[in-house]
C-alpha cells in the first residue's frame, strides 16, 4: 500500500478527491463514466477516502467534467489521429489509457511529488511521457518534442488555484509557444470561488480557489490571438443526478453563476 498523507498537502492532495470521484462513479449501476484504473489506484493507496463519501456534489461535478473532457478529447483524436496531447496538472488522471488510439503522443505534467506517485501506476514509453515540473517552470515546453501535428492542451482543475495574473501569464505563454493549438480547460465562476474557498472540501485541504470568470468568452481579452469556440455547462448533463440543483438551475441566473463548465479555445 502507498501512503499519501505525508506526501501530498494543499493543491496536490486534491488529486485524490478527483481520483475518488471517478472510482465512485464507476461503481454505479449506470455510471456516467467508467474508470477501472481509478478503482485500482484507490485500492492501492493508504488514504482515508471515506471522508469524501458525503460530498455528492463534488462527485457529480467530477464525473460530468470527465465525461465532457473525454468526449471532446476523443473527438479531437478522431479528427487528428496523430495528435499531440499535453495534459497540464494531470494528477492521477487516467485519460491516456482510456483514449489511446496507438498513434497519439501524450504528455502528462504535474509537480514532482505528484509525478513520483503517478510513476507507481504508469510507465513512460515512446508515445507517453510524464514531466515532473510546475506548469510555471516553462522549461517543460522544451520537453515536448517538436512537431507539426495538431496539438490539444488539457487543463483540468488547475487554473482555479492561481491568481488572474498567473493565469494570464500561462495562457499567453501557451499561445506564443503552441500557436494554433486547441485548449480545453475547466472553469468556475467568481461566485463559486467565494463559496468553495470557505466551505468546500478543497478549501478544507488548504487548496484555496482564486480564479474564476463569468463566461468563457472572457478569455479572448487575455490575448488577441485567442478565439473562443464553445463551452459546456455541467448542469446541462445528467439532470437527474443534480438533486436540488436540478430545480435551482431553472431559476434565472442561478446556473450561470453556480455551474462549472468546460471551455474550448483556439490559440
Amino acid at each position: 500500500m502507498i501512503k499519501m498523507e505525508q506526501n501530498l498537502k494543499g493543491v496536490p492532495e486534491t488529486q485524490l478527491v478527483t481520483l475518488w470521484a471517478r472510482a465512485a462513479e464507476t461503481k454505479y449501476d449506470e455510471p456516467i463514466i467508467k474508470d477501472e484504473k481509478a478503482i485500482e489506484i484507490v485500492n492501492k493507496i493508504n488514504y482515508d477516502f471515506s471522508k469524501f463519501d458525503k460530498d455528492w456534489l463534488t462527485q457529480i461535478n467530477v464525473a460530468v467534467r470527465t465525461e465532457i473532457l473525454d468526449k471532446a478529447t476523443k473527438a479531437f483524436i478522431n479528427k487528428y489521429p496523430d495528435a499531440v496531447i499535453i495534459n497540464l496538472g494531470c494528477g492521477l488522471d487516467t485519460r491516456f489509457s482510456r483514449l489511446d488510439n496507438d498513434k497519439i503522443h501524450w504528455y502528462d505534467l504535474d509537480l514532482p511529488e505528484s509525478i513520483s506517485i503517478r510513476k507507481q501506476f504508469f510507465n513512460d514509453d515512446k508515445r507517453y511521457k510524464m514531466i515532473p515540473k510546475s506548469v510555471f517552470d516553462y522549461s517543460w515546453i522544451d520537453d515536448i518534442a517538436s512537431t507539426n501535428n495538431p496539438v490539444l492542451i488539457i487543463i483540468e482543475g488547475l487554473l482555479i488555484y492561481f491568481s488572474e495574473q498567473e493565469v494570464k501569464n500561462l495562457i499567453n505563454k501557451l499561445v506564443a509557444k503552441f500557436e494554433g493549438a486547441d485548449i480545453l480547460f475547466t472553469m468556475i465562476t467568481p461566485e463559486i470561488v467565494k463559496r468553495e474557498s470557505t466551505h468546500g472540501i478543497f478549501g478544507k485541504m488548504g487548496a484555496k480557489f482564486q480564479w474564476g470568470i463569468k463566461k468563457g468568452e472572457e478569455m479572448e481579452k487575455y490575448n488577441s490571438k485567442i478565439k473562443f469556440i464553445e463551452e459546456w455547462i455541467y448542469m446541462d448533463y445528467h439532470k437527474s443526478r443534480w438533486k436540488m440543483f436540478r430545480w435551482l438551475s431553472l431559476i434565472p441566473g442561478f446556473k450561470s453563476k453556480f455551474s462549472n463548465r468546460i471551455v474550448h479555445l483556439k490559440a
